[in-house]
């Protein structure tokens, strides 16, 4: 039985933030934020912080409903995935494209009104969280691309601080590293709950060509990877034990993640996917932020 279709607008509004996780974007925020207080030195302003806020909410919804898009007939026959808005015909494609549309032209607009550099690169970034929707029809390396996504977040905030690409940009590039390897390694975890549906479907998942074993192995490497590129960023940035602490706890949470994750139990999935990992951006920002202002 299909669910009814949305129809007020707050109705559609609704669905539509659920559809896009809206919940989801304290993965990226965090070191967007993490970024704009590090380049400015301390407060960013009023001016440049809400448009830096809202250039990454309008950029990850687009990615978001743009995947929901584009893998509609996937989620349709995926049992875990088959009740999302899309396939349950509670929005319409119609609509979610406008919405992908709506959400794209804000970014880019947001983009250049922070500075000429951050206009002329918007397209770009746009190219890339859209462009992630297809990788995994095609290449193995799609949960990197998913952390290269979400890795232009801190290299964007810097630069809307300096309008340039110059030797601090090291400091952003070091966090970006980060990102990408800690969403990547994540990415692993989550994707083993698919193993079975992304064979069947000819899907390039890795857990599906390694199985989740090996899986989770190169997801641990990645994260060790992690821990070791936020300490560089410390090194780079001249931080200190405020900082430190904050690495070695997101090392001890990685190190929980692994310990819990279990492929066959989607509950000890969502906890290590979305409860652990929730907490690491929002805790190296308080660290960034007590190392600048405490």
């Amino acid at each position: 039985m299909t669910a009814a279709p949305a129809r007020g607008l707050l109705e559609k509004t609704a669905v539509t933030l659920e559809m896009v996780k809206v919940a989801h974007t304290i993965f990226a925020l965090p070191f967007a934020l993490a970024a704009l207080f590090l380049a400015a030195g301390g407060w960013p302003g009023a001016r440049l912080l809400v448009l830096v806020v809202l250039a990454m909410l309008c950029a990850r919804a687009a990615a978001m409903a743009f995947n929901r898009v584009v893998d509609a007939e996937l989620d349709a026959r995926n049992p875990r995935t088959r009740t999302r808005a899309l396939p349950a015909g509670r929005l319409t494609r119609p609509f979610a494209v406008g919405f992908v549309l709506a959400c794209a032209a804000a970014f880019v607009a947001c983009s250049i009104a922070i500075n000429r550099l951050c206009g002329w690169l918007s397209p770009v970034a746009v190219a890339v969280v859209l462009g992630y929707s297809f990788a995994k029809r095609f290449t193995v390396l799609c949960h990197l691309w998913l952390g290269v996504a979400l890795a232009l977040a801190p290299l964007g905030a810097w630069i809307a601080v300096t309008g340039r690409v110059d030797a601090s940009t090291w400091i952003p590039g070091a966090l970006a590293v980060a990102v990408v390897t800690w969403v990547a390694g994540f990415d692993l975890i989550y994707a083993c709950q698919d193993v079975e549906f992304d064979r069947r479907e000819r899907l390039f998942s890795l857990p599906a060509r390694l199985g989740p074993r090996r899986a989770l192995q190169v997801a641990a490497v990645l994260h060790a990877l992690t821990f070791a590129a936020l300490a560089a960023t410390g090194k780079l940035a001249g931080l200190g034990w405020k900082w430190g602490i904050a690495v070695a706890a997101t090392g001890a949470l990685l190190l929980l993640e692994h310990r819990i994750a279990d492929p066959g139990d989607p509950r000890r999935v969502e906890l290590a996917f979305f409860r652990i990992n929730a907490a690491i951006g929002p805790l190296l920002l308080a660290a960034a932020l007590l190392e600048l202002f405490a």
